[in-house]
């Protein structure tokens, strides 16, 4: 393919098809921040329950899986940006399931180490 081929393409992709996949990566990142606050609520607000050191390990977690589902929205945003101006095939469902399993740890931490 030349470059005047992959230019073609890239005016013909359907805008509703950028605009859905940027809503998308906005969407990582409203659940990056809600990680992110509730790893901080869990760190500075909450009172100390368990070990001491549990609440400092699943605030961490939450705010370090804060930070890859908002490193990961922007990733995968721009792998479908690719795929949608060069053709390709459209990116797997691992990074969701890493988080969803991660936050399923926690909050059986958080049912396991709760008074």
């Amino acid at each position: 393919m030349n470059d005047s081929d992959l230019q073609s393409r890239r005016e013909t992709v359907d805008a509703r098809f950028t605009l859905a996949a940027e809503r998308t990566m906005l969407a990582w990142l409203r659940t990056s921040l809600g990680l992110i606050g509730g790893g901080v609520a869990v760190l500075h607000v909450i009172d100390p329950f368990g070990n001491p050191h549990t609440r400092l390990v699943i605030g961490a977690a939450l705010v370090l899986v804060g930070g890859f589902a908002a490193l990961t929205g922007i990733w995968r945003w721009r792998r479908v940006q690719k795929v949608l101006a060069d053709g390709g095939e459209m990116p797997g469902p691992w990074e969701a399931v890493i988080i969803t399993l991660v936050i399923v740890a926690v909050a059986l931490a958080f049912v396991v180490f709760s008074p």
